[in-house]
Formats: structure tokens, C-alpha cells, sequence
């Protein structure tokens, strides 16, 4: 019994860390309320800043794209309890964008600034938009799941986990992915776009696009031709199809 509780104590403090963490991403990206935002702290000569901001956002890509891959789950769950696994990578990607947020360098020079108030509202609201599109598109597929609280629970009360089945509520029906498409929406919308966050954003877009082709290879594995069926009928990022190809 003292392993299911401890294995539910790590699942939810790996949650809430999981919750800071992105309640400071919000802060990080948007330059407000946080102590260290994108574009403040120490800065330094342009070379090392880039270096550094590469490194940071190469650890996180590495770590949450390779963590993710079924292949690496089987292997790692030799050495973390199966229940934890989900908790544990998701405790893990929080660190990683913790250290990123404390180690970032920002960059000087503006490469726009939008001064005109109107259009300043219509970017925060394009931003607040992405943020709330990523928090609901993870609870329409399980969002207890998706950051290992309904596994750490099941094992609490000892009962057996069964995988999500597929399904395509709300926004998934229109698009592939929602969640991603939130992301960028919340990387880009911007009144001030400073060379930091630039880099930021090019470098978090092109990691989404190479994400998707990942995951879906995976879903596909998992769920065979009803995801593909579902590939060659919804666009992937945007909500339109060009000819036969899906937009996106």
C-alpha cells in the first residue's frame, strides 16, 4: 500500500509542477508578472546568448521528443514503476523549461513593435487565445491522463490501466492538432517581437512540425487505419484543405 500512495504522491507533485511551470511559461513568453521573462535578465555578448538559448531548446526538444517514443517507454519502464512513467516525463519536461526560463539569454533589437492600441489588444487576445486552445485542447483528449494523474490514481486504487481509446471531440474534429496550433499562437502573437523571442519562436515552430510527424508515425502505429482515415479527412494545423493535400 506505502508504494501506490508514494507512486499518487509523486503522480499529483509532479502535476503541480507541472501546472506552475506553465502558469510561468505564460508569464515568460507575454514579459509580465514573472521575475525573468523572455526578454529580461543578464545579457551578453549576441554569439554566447544564441549558443546558450540553442542549447536550452535543444535539451527540451531532445528530451520531450525522445521520452515520448514508444521504443524509449519500453526501455524506461525497466528502471520507473510503469504507473509513474507518464508522471515521471512529465516532471522531467517541466525541469527542462524551468532551466530553460532560469538560463535564457535575451537579445537585443526589436524586430517589430506595434505602438497602435487597437492591434496591441488584438495580439494579446490572439495570445490569451493560443494559451486557453493548448489548457482545453488537453482536457478534450484526457487531460488526467495526458500528464499521468489517471495512472498514478488507478494504481492508488488498484485498478488496472486501459489506454484512451481514440475519439476527435470539439476542435479535433476540424483540426488534427489543436494543441499545437495553440502553441503557436501563443509563441507569435506579439506586439513587440524582440530578437530573443524570435529565435524562440522559429525554433519552438520548426520542433512542433518535426513533433507532429512523430507522434503521428506513432499514432498511426497504435490505431492503424482509423487514424489514417482520419489524417487523409482533417487538416493538420490549419482548418483547410488545398486540392487533395491537407492544409497545415
Amino acid at each position: 500500500m506505502f508504494r501506490r500512495v508514494a507512486t499518487f504522491v509523486y503522480g499529483v507533485l509532479s502535476y503541480l509542477t507541472f501546472f506552475g511551470t506553465f502558469l510561468y511559461a505564460i508569464g515568460f513568453i507575454g514579459n509580465f508578472i514573472v521575475p525573468k521573462s523572455i526578454d529580461s535578465g543578464r545579457t551578453g555578448p549576441l554569439g554566447e546568448a544564441l549558443l546558450i538559448d540553442a542549447a536550452l531548446l535543444a535539451l527540451f526538444a531532445v528530451q520531450h521528443s525522445v521520452m515520448a517514443r514508444p521504443w524509449f517507454k519500453r526501455g524506461w519502464t525497466r528502471l520507473v514503476p510503469k504507473p509513474a512513467e507518464r508522471s515521471t516525463y512529465v516532471l522531467l519536461s517541466s525541469l527542462a523549461l524551468l532551466l530553460l526560463f532560469w538560463q535564457w539569454r535575451p537579445i537585443g533589437g526589436a524586430v517589430w513593435n506595434i505602438e497602435q492600441p487597437g492591434l496591441r489588444m488584438v495580439l494579446y487576445g490572439l495570445c490569451g487565445t493560443g494559451w486557453l486552445l493548448v489548457l482545453s485542447s488537453t482536457f478534450l483528449i484526457n487531460h488526467f491522463d495526458l500528464f499521468g494523474l489517471r495512472q498514478v490514481f488507478l494504481f492508488l486504487i488498484g485498478r488496472e490501466y486501459t489506454e484512451i481509446k481514440f475519439r476527435t471531440p470539439m476542435f479535433y474534429r476540424h483540426i488534427r492538432h489543436p494543441l499545437y496550433l495553440g502553441w503557436l499562437l501563443a509563441f507569435w502573437s506579439t506586439p513587440t517581437m524582440t530578437v530573443a523571442h524570435l529565435v524562440f519562436a522559429i525554433a519552438t515552430t520548426a520542433y512542433i512540425f518535426v513533433a507532429i510527424q512523430l507522434e503521428e508515425r506513432d499514432l498511426v502505429n497504435a490505431y492503424g487505419d482509423e487514424y489514417k482515415r482520419y489524417q487523409q479527412s482533417v487538416p493538420m494545423i490549419v482548418p483547410v484543405r488545398v486540392g487533395k493535400e491537407i492544409a497545415g
